[in-house]
């Protein structure tokens, strides 16, 4: 779910707003990246300080130049649409994402082909949204043959238990997920049709449910008071 990233660019939008600086959201971005990856020297990717400091549904695309961050548009209805079909459940496995990164890390020198592939559907995946003729549906697809791309470039990605619980619920009814973030433990976000969830639910009864909405303005500072703030030396 990207906590580590999250909780970064919230500290540091606090600490700016405390010292009465306001900074956009790139640069917010940019500090957490590298507070995380320079300064903690933790592995890993950059695209959850991203995500937590933006917001909304985007395509964030990297270049050696750096990335870009453009909104994927959609009406209203068809977000609020995917949302409806999308749910989340705790594996009940925690896990440094940093150690699993290592790995990972190693194994994608020979997985070329596999993570070109997972980027070309990228394009599948963002026409589904943005076309409000196409089917819906094919997102989950999608998702499902992503994480079988995903989980086959290292071991430490998924687990037995893991792999138990996904097949759990797309026996259930299910079309797709994938286990978010570098893997081995945290959550599964699953694409189930409405009519389904309930069976999926049951199927996963074990588990912790969490439902959730989509966070369209990234990190804000909700509450600030000046007058509450005493430098101190």
């Amino acid at each position: 779910l990207g906590t580590s990233s999250s909780f970064a660019v919230g500290m540091l939008e606090a600490f700016y707003a405390l010292k009465g600086q306001y900074v956009d959201k790139r640069r917010l971005a940019d500090d957490a990246i590298y507070l995380e990856r320079t300064l903690c020297k933790e592995a890993g990717g950059i695209q959850d300080q991203i995500a937590a400091s933006f917001g909304g549904l985007n395509r964030i695309n990297f270049s050696i130049d750096g990335y870009t961050v453009q909104p994927v548009i959609i009406s209203p209805a068809r977000k609020k649409a995917l949302n409806d079909r999308l749910m989340l459940f705790f594996t009940g496995f925690s896990r440094f994402s940093s150690d699993i990164q290592k790995v990972t890390e190693q194994s994608m020198k020979d997985k070329t082909a596999q993570l070109l592939e997972m980027k070309s559907l990228v394009d599948s995946a963002e026409q589904v949204l943005t076309d409000a003729s196409a089917d819906l549906d094919e997102f989950g697809r999608l998702l499902d043959y992503t994480w079988h791309l995903k989980r086959g470039i290292s071991s430490g990605i998924s687990t037995g238990s893991i792999d138990a619980q996904y097949d759990a619920a797309i026996q259930a009814g299910a079309l797709g997920g994938k286990l978010l973030g570098a893997g081995g433990g945290g959550f599964l976000l699953f694409y189930v049709p409405t009519e389904r969830q309930d069976a999926v639910r049951k199927a996963l009864a074990g588990q912790l449910h969490v439902p959730f909405k989509f966070e369209n303005d990234g990190t804000k500072v909700i509450f600030y008071n000046p007058e509450d703030y005493r430098e101190t030396r």
